[in-house]
């Protein structure tokens, strides 16, 4: 059962409308205050105040993610995604999972590449119970042997249907081929040879590892106060030790001109292809995050929806992102076509990326992306969980506890000369990586 699901699940019809009708009625966070929330004990978080429904949205991040997985037992971090709810404390994962349910509670973790995250929705009625049992699934998770393997066996079967599903397929396929011989190159979900060498001592001790205050991030929206919220934070988070013990993960840079594929029976051909990005962090990260929209990343509007499909009908869909982790930067694209056709598009996507970081957009391309950008951006703030999860995003990038603000400006500040310089040092690298799955070319 998917994340998604299991939540939906857990959530009584009645309470399950309050939320939506909730989400619904939150104004946006940038019309509202952001506040620092200092506990007593020293942990910070960012807040936003929505008194007008009853609900409280917490969302949350550690330093580590699946980067952490040991070589050989990739999909660890995933695997203790999936049972920081399946039992704690005294209550074993029946009944954990009874008291979510009676008090209409979700919570939910996951791991990505370089963050753990968690996230806890609550009514207020029931706030003291919901923070009660992520306390428990923060510091007392059981790790009991029949949710270990009903777990285990879930996310197998899901490896097994991936290997299936070309979509998928290219993508591990790509980020194998793009980070060969480290973690951002494993698959976040591990083999089903390596969860099976995963033992209930490795979850606990990539809990201790990863746990800690110094690097943690947290973000509250909703119908709670920063008095009411400080001791919360020492309840869920107090006991934590003062740092966590990471293993170093290398820096990287995608390995440029890498060709992979593999042959199924398909009728389409599906393409990943990419590059050497920019992090986060970067000066020309804003820049590049705009002519990656023009190029690829603004669907119906982009350069390569127009060349690919509206011109030459190759595909239904093309697209481009960036993709900024803590030890690498890359950009990442995909495509699916016609097999007798999939030389073609690759051609013609290649040309594109070319010519654009040669050229780089024109003043009406700029003109359009910026409008889109600034004018889109209140959208990922029309609930509560979109601002939660906005502000922990922002807070782990260390953007400042003002960037909602900020944002748009930056974006309106951007000149055609940023642009063109980010676009030729994004796209402008050569040596694509392809990963290819479907019928070979014969």
């Amino acid at each position: 059962m998917t994340p998604a699901l299991r939540i939906a699940c857990r959530l009584r019809p009645l309470a399950l409308g309050l939320l939506v009708l909730a989400a619904l009625m939150l104004r946006p966070a940038a019309a509202t205050e952001v506040q620092r929330v200092v506990s007593p004990g020293g942990i910070e978080a960012w807040l936003v105040e929505e008194h007008a429904v009853p609900v409280i949205a917490m969302d949350f991040g550690f330093a580590g993610g699946s980067a952490q997985d040991p070589e050989g037992k990739t999909g660890l971090a995933n695997l203790l995604s999936g049972l920081l709810d399946e039992g704690a404390g005294d209550l074993d994962s029946a009944t954990f999972q009874k008291a979510l349910e009676d008090n209409s509670i979700s919570m939910s973790f996951s791991a990505g590449r370089d963050v753990f995250y968690g996230s806890l929705k609550t009514l207020t009625a029931n706030r003291d119970e919901a923070f009660r049992l992520l306390t428990l699934a923060v510091n007392e998770p059981r790790f009991d042997a029949e949710p270990i393997e009903r777990m285990r066996a879930q996310i197998v079967a899901g490896i097994k249907a991936n290997e299936k599903d070309p979509e998928e397929l290219a993508f591990d396929l790509w980020y194998e081929a793009a980070f060969p011989d480290h973690p951002y190159g494993w698959r976040k979900e591990g083999s089903e040879a390596s969860l099976a060498a995963v033992t209930a001592a490795d979850l606990a001790g990539l809990r201790d590892r990863m746990f800690a205050r110094r690097d943690l991030k947290v973000a509250v929206v909703g119908d709670i106060d920063a008095k009411t919220l400080a001791p919360l934070l020492d309840e869920v988070f107090g006991r934590l030790p003062a740092d966590p013990d990471l293993v170093a993960v290398p820096e990287i840079t995608p390995k440029a001109g890498a060709r992979v594929e593999s042959e199924i029976a398909n009728p389409q051909t599906v393409i990943r292809f990419g590059g050497v990005g920019i992090k986060r962090d970067d000066p020309d990260f804003i820049p590049a995050y705009i002519a990656n929209h023009i190029l690829g990343g603004g669907s119906f509007s982009s350069r390569l929806y127009d060349e690919v499909r509206e011109k030459r009908g190759l595909a239904y869909s093309v697209y481009t992102f960036l993709a900024p982790y803590d030890h690498a930067g890359a950009f990442v694209g995909g495509v699916a076509t016609r097999s007798d056709r999939a030389g073609e598009a690759m051609q013609l996507i290649e040309s594109e990326l070319k010519r654009f970081a040669a050229e780089g957009p024109t003043e009406k391309e700029l003109a359009e992306a910026k409008s889109f950008l600034v004018g889109s951006f209140a959208l990922r703030f029309d609930t509560s969980q979109k601002i939660s999860a906005q502000l922990l995003a922002f807070n782990l990038d260390n953007l400042g506890i003002d960037y909602i603000n900020k944002r748009n400006a930056l974006i309106e500040a951007v000149t055609i000369e940023d642009v063109k310089r980010a676009a030729k040092r994004v796209f402008g690298s050569g040596g694509l990586i392809v990963a290819t799955v479907g019928p070979l070319a014969s």
